[in-house]
């Protein structure tokens, strides 16, 4: 009997990736899977993408209907509803680190006898997570850090919503267009962009693609472990014109920033990207702020006494701003474990996974 995986279409507003794409769903249909793909309103992958190569389409959001037995797998968290889960699911899920909510989001698992297996939690041998979007993520994040940027030479208002892009020349065309525009009007100079976690993939995307829309490798202030091992706050954080944060905590450590520091005669800093946006999570480096934002609303203003006005980004789906490419990364390097699906029993990605799943739900 072969084992049925559902892709459920997304919820959450203007996610435009998807878990499994054309490639990947029919890689695995050829090693025997069978695979179901709901039809979805926002997907970046048409419809007619899957219906084509001859898949079988079910109703957007029939998941929680899907026979007992069925995988679904998605991507972000599941709207908050109180039905009980009786499947397995494969998502990131956000709720192992304590995060606000997060005895409600296990509970529906726990009272259903369902499963999760969380996506930030599929780690290889060495515990390296098996793939993440961790570069698109910075990537994206470093795009829209840079235009908020320009936007703030020339306005007093927050930067507006901001659209997805069919693809990463579009974007990194956008972006370097609206930089050189800002410069050349107003005489500034290019900005100076600290990343935090440069060695990172998250990090790894920020360079790039300040690198791809000209930033010169002198304005790239590139830290990670060894830099910030003296402990923050960092004066070096300010004087930046933009911050990108490509780190994610999961201990306690002096934030890289505090509303001291901000206050700081000597500050530049006009925009924080926090790509791992984690706003409830306890051990944020950057406990100035509180609010998530979006793709509509893009930033939120950060109250300070003096300087330039400050903005942060907190988008935690900033990889769906190119959702096509990043889609595709992530779902050629998830599908070696998905093939050992039918396995799972024994596969030892798997089998941790639950073993932690259960873990956390002992805790409830």
């Amino acid at each position: 009997m072969s084992t049925t995986l559902h892709l459920r279409a997304e919820s959450k507003p203007l996610e435009h990736r998807s878990a499994l794409t054309p490639t990947t769903a029919s890689a695995l249909r050829d090693a025997g899977y069978n695979v179901i793909i709901e039809r979805s309103s926002q997907r970046v992958f048409a419809d007619e993408e899957f219906d084509k190569l001859g898949f079988e389409m079910a109703d957007e959001f029939s998941w929680p209907n899907a026979p007992k037995d069925h995988l679904i797998i998605g991507l972000k968290e599941l709207p908050e509803e109180s039905f009980p889960l009786i499947h397995e699911h494969i998502q990131f899920a956000h709720c192992y680190k304590n995060q606000g909510g997060w005895k409600d989001v296990l509970s529906r698992y726990h009272s259903g006898n369902g499963t999760l297996y969380d996506m930030e939690f599929l780690t290889d041998e060495t515990g390296r997570r098996v793939a993440a979007f961790g570069f698109h993520a910075g990537f994206a994040g470093a795009a829209i850090g840079l235009l908020d940027w320009a936007w703030q030479l020339e306005h007093t208002e927050p930067l507006p919503a901001v659209d997805w892009y069919p693809n990463e020349t579009a974007l990194v065309t956008d972006v370097k267009s609206t930089v050189d525009g800002v410069v050349a009007r107003t005489g500034a100079k290019m900005p100076t962009v600290l990343v935090i976690g440069a060695l990172g993939r998250c990090g790894s995307g920020a360079i790039d693609l300040l690198r791809k829309v000209g930033i010169p490798e002198e304005n790239m202030v590139k830290w990670d472990m060894a830099e910030t091992a003296k402990g923050g706050p960092f004066q070096e954080v300010v004087q930046a014109d933009v911050f990108v944060n490509c780190i994610y905590l999961s201990k306690q450590i002096p934030p890289f920033v505090t509303y001291d520091t901000l206050n700081s005669a000597s500050r530049n800093l006009s925009v924080i990207v926090d790509v791992s946006a984690d706003t409830t999570n306890p051990f944020n480096p950057i406990p100035v702020y509180t609010v998530a934002t979006t793709f509509s609303s893009p930033t939120v203003p950060v109250k300070v006494d003096a300087g330039p006005q400050l903005s942060v980004c907190s988008i935690d789906h900033l990889p769906s701003l190119m959702p096509r490419e990043s889609s595709e990364a992530f779902s050629a390097a998830l599908l070696p474990s998905l093939l050992q699906l039918k396995d799972r029993e024994s596969s030892r990605v798997w089998k941790e996974a639950k073993a932690l799943y259960d873990h956390h739900v002992s805790r409830l």
